[in-house]
């Protein structure tokens, strides 16, 4: 009769299971904590058609969301000032000031510069939803859109503030200075503005520094979609990166058809 072959595993290999429950709890853990963190934020919706405010600010109320309105450009900046919103939700079609002066304005002022915008427009034309981007805004979403995608994307910006990994708190790369906690950019000791999402742009290719990211894969780390949307967000935030980084534009590196990657001089 022919026993049972038992194998034990023993020593390092016996704590394999251990390690990867153990992540999945702290993976878990940290899902959790962004989620709880991300509720009750305050959303600013801006946008001059009642009913799309209405639609829009119900979706959210019944997400966790509290939300605020504003139908005109300068009702918004007055808001956005008094009320400081976790995230804008910004029509780029208003009367007298447009969504995107609106924009350039938010990111203009040291008060409101680090506000996240998703910019919501009913035009479909690359050249519109490039604009927005090219004046600042974090995303956009186009019209019509399903309240199940809004909330998404508005959880997704929101996630992308309030979550961190133990990473080092400063990166150095030639005259390129990045402070995580302060937040803080400087080149050649000159304090360099970036929006939310240009930060995190930028961070992430510092923590891999030296490796080719995907557009793709910025997609999904530093937009955090699951999805493949179109992948000239990333190019236009690249771009508008590296116009601000100035002289430490030449350590942002294009790989050619594949993406980018951080490099030093």
């Amino acid at each position: 009769m022919r026993g049972t072959l038992r194998l034990t595993l023993t020593g390092p290999g016996l704590n394999v299971a251990a390690v990867r429950s153990s992540r999945a709890r702290q993976d878990a853990r940290g899902r959790m904590a962004a989620e709880f963190g991300i509720m009750n934020a305050k959303i600013l919706v801006v946008d001059d058609e009642p009913d799309a405010v209405e639609l829009v600010r119900f979706n959210l109320k019944n997400a966790g969301f509290e939300v605020s309105t504003a139908d005109d450009g300068e009702e918004a900046l007055r808001k956005a000032h008094a009320v400081l919103p976790d995230l804008i939700l910004l029509d780029i079609m208003l009367p007298e000031i447009s969504g995107v002066e609106v924009c350039k304005a938010l990111r203009a002022d040291p008060a409101t510069a680090s506000i996240p915008v998703i910019m919501l427009t009913a035009k479909a034309e690359e050249i519109d939803r490039v604009l927005g981007l090219e004046v600042g805004a974090d995303d956009y979403v186009t019209k019509p859109f399903s309240p199940r995608e809004l909330i998404l994307r508005v959880k997704a910006v929101l996630r992308r503030g309030r979550t961190s990994a133990a990473q080092p708190e400063r990166y150095q790369v030639g005259c390129l200075l990045v402070d995580i906690v302060r937040p803080e950019v400087r080149v050649e000791n000159k304090v360099v503005k970036l929006t939310a999402i240009e930060l995190k742009l930028l961070t992430v290719l510092l923590q891999r520094r030296g490796r080719v990211q995907t557009r793709e894969e910025l997609l999904r780390d530093v937009w955090e979609y699951d999805n493949l949307i179109d992948t000239r967000t990333v190019d236009t935030h690249v771009r508008r990166l590296r116009e601000k980084l100035g002289s430490a534009a030449v350590y942002v590196g294009t790989v050619r058809g594949v993406g980018y990657r951080l490099v030093d001089e």
